[in-house]
């Protein structure tokens, strides 16, 4: 009899497995959202998906009355930015980092104690003096989001730097390469497609930063407005937000994932 320790889905067989938790889980809030619709049809706390739907509608297809904004593509958008912007300078100076203390023994004996006390401090406990240092507008949401990632990236770069053989950059030195030669043409390339896997780690951290600092002070974006309508109890307009929410950390994911595959295909082929 085979174990099931040995049985291996296929493909298709996998999929259909990976959508029946998510399908469950559809099916048991839509018969808890009949049962207490049913009997309270005022109720708030688990909305039909029409009326979800027609929520989505009113933010997304409707232009504000006041701006003429759509309000959902507009926080969207702003959401983005932030996001983007904060992983992207959290991913250049990790990198950066993380090569230089993974390389070279002096720079990491005199930094790499600073990496890792910095890496113990809560991200949420600096907000504070973030907005009195840079203010409530959009360099403290982005530097938010960039300190908090930052010391992740550098450690797991760092480490990754380590592990590379030694025998490599002894082969450099003596084909005659400096210092600068080894940290960019061999090191800097195999260092790239692991950036990207440190980076999709980090991306849940990222949108929990972001979700943090637009809540407290923001005018717009994504976790703007799941805070602004919760005094409402409008569930109807949060759960889409957290599904939408849920859909673009997938999607930009799997854009890292995709750019790994086209960009670096012999880091996929080599079992990472």
């Amino acid at each position: 009899m085979k174990r099931i320790l040995n049985i291996k889905p296929s493909r298709f067989s996998a999929l259909c497995l990976g959508l029946l938790p998510l399908l469950i889980c559809v099916v048991i809030y839509m018969i808890a959202s009949d049962l207490r619709l049913e009997a309270n049809p005022n109720d708030k706390l688990l909305p039909s998906f029409s009326q979800m739907g027609e929520a989505w509608s009113r933010m997304a297809l409707t232009p504000n009355v006041r701006t003429g904004e759509y309000i959902f593509w507009v926080d969207t958008w702003s959401s983005l930015q932030r996001l983007l912007l904060g992983m992207l300078i959290a991913a250049s100076v990790g990198l950066l980092i993380g090569l230089l203390t993974g390389a070279l023994p002096l720079m990491g004996a005199t930094f790499s104690p600073l990496i890792t006390v910095l890496s113990l401090i809560p991200p949420l406990a600096l907000l504070p003096i973030l907005f009195i240092v840079f203010g409530l507008g959009e360099l403290s949401k982005v530097a938010l989001i960039a300190i908090g990632i930052t010391p992740f990236i550098a450690r797991d770069i760092q480490r990754r730097t380590q592990e590379i053989p030694i025998e490599q950059l002894i082969k450099a030195q003596t084909l005659g390469a400096n210092t600068a030669q080894v940290l960019i043409r061999v090191l800097l390339p195999q260092l790239m497609p692991k950036l990207l896997d440190a980076v999709r780690l980090s991306l849940g951290a990222g949108w929990l930063f972001l979700i943090a600092a637009e809540a407290i002070a923001s005018t717009d974006g994504l976790g703007y407005r799941i805070f602004l309508v919760r005094r409402y109890m409008s569930m109807d307009v949060i759960l889409p937000y957290v599904a939408w929410i849920t859909c673009l950390a997938f999607i930009l994911d799997q854009v890292l994932a995709l750019l790994s595959r086209k960009l670096f295909p012999w880091h996929v082929k080599g079992g990472h």
